[in-house]
């Protein structure tokens, strides 16, 4: 766990040594920066992750109302709390100043030890607590991700079943008929030929589907720019069969538009949209099956459209759809949509909302369409 870092700034170097001696004797493991001004004080700031800064007010040049009012206007430092310590500043106008800047407390000098040591300690532990409570977060989160792998992971397992029983069964046929060939006496070249190209092609099919399954799977790859129309067929070319077995109808008018990060990550938020608009076709016993996927750029942003006639959801489950282990299905994991609104914040630099139309539901998918560092 990281240390807690105090930042002390005082023009009187005398003033700093003791102050720093105090913390030393009262508390361990902490990490003390000093400054004699503000100008090389707000230079350690934007260097390093301070958590609390002891501030001497009377300083010349800039003082410390000036150097807290500078520090509350730029985001990396604005929430860091301030203690003024002070000699003479320590009337009511003057500490009502302070407090109007963010100062948290003042401390006036000559310096309780017991005062100071109590303060410090209310921080200290405040800061323990939110460290705590981070890794905490990040274990549950941690947890999310490998459910929602082992999810996604269960879902392809069954579209590849899917995908490989259909030319099994039909090789399965043409065996059948080699056989009944056999008996009858049918078998010519014409007949050899016939069967050496259909079952040829339908060993093609199964070698490509396993080949796009091992790159969806694939852990090793890194952020660029693709086409998002290249990941939408991709994945249902992949869902092909299952889509047809369904009777769902795919109406796509998606152009050029680029998406940068994982094309494998986006193909996931696709499958997890589609596949519950096919649970929600299939639970609900509708005939008439639509999925109808649109696109657009809009500034530094590529919007994806998602919708389908399955029904919709209730308006009180659209504000929690996308919490973890929330689901609408009896049979539901409830961290698919999560995993999706997560995927598409932390790797697209995007967001996505969710909302009914009148015969089903609308994903609209904020992507970012190039790299933050350009």
């Amino acid at each position: 766990m990281s240390k807690f870092t105090i930042l002390l700034l005082d023009d009187v170097e005398a003033n700093i040594y003791s102050l720093k001696l105090m913390i030393e004797d009262n508390f361990d493991d902490i990490n003390i920066l000093t400054s004699l001004n503000a100008q090389d004080a707000m230079a350690l700031l934007m260097e390093n992750s301070v958590d609390l800064i002891l501030s001497d007010i009377q300083m010349p040049e800039v003082d410390g109302f000036q150097f807290a009012e500078y520090i509350k206007g730029i985001e990396k430092t604005k929430d860091i709390p301030i203690i003024f310590i002070t000699g003479i500043y320590d009337k009511s106008e003057y500490q009502k100043k302070g407090y109007d800047l963010g100062a948290v407390e003042y401390i006036s000098k000559p310096i309780d030890d017991v005062l100071l040591s109590s303060k410090l300690k209310v921080y200290i532990d405040l800061f323990d607590s939110l460290k705590t409570n981070e890794k905490e977060l990040s274990k549950k989160n941690e947890m999310l991700i490998h459910q929602s792998k082992m999810a996604t992971i269960g879902e392809m397992i069954g579209v590849i079943v899917h995908q490989l029983k259909q030319p099994l069964n039909i090789m399965s046929l043409y065996c059948d008929d080699v056989k009944d060939s056999y008996k009858y006496d049918e078998i010519d070249e014409k007949f050899i030929d016939k069967f050496h190209q259909k079952t040829k092609e339908q060993i093609a099919f199964m070698s490509t589907t396993i080949d796009d399954f091992s790159d969806f799977f694939n852990p090793k790859k890194i952020k660029k720019t693709f086409l998002l129309k290249d990941s939408i067929e991709k994945i249902l070319k992949i869902l092909e069969k299952h889509l047809e077995s369904n009777n769902i109808n795919i109406d796509i008018n998606v152009s050029n538009e680029q998406v940068f990060g994982v094309d494998s990550e986006l193909e996931q938020v696709i499958l997890n949209i589609v596949t519950n608009s096919k649970d929600a076709f299939n639970d609900r016993k509708i005939e008439e099956r639509n999925i109808k996927i649109n696109s657009l750029e809009k500034g530094k942003y590529t919007i994806l459209m998602i919708e389908d006639n399955a029904g919709g959801i209730k308006e009180e489950d659209i504000e929690r759809i996308f919490d973890p282990y929330y689901t609408t299905k009896d049979y539901g994991t409830g961290i698919g949509l999560y995993m999706v609104k997560l995927v598409v914040q932390s790797s697209f630099a995007g967001d996505l909302k969710l909302q009914n139309t009148k015969e089903g539901i609308k994903f609209i998918i904020a992507l970012s369409n190039k790299s933050l560092i350009d």
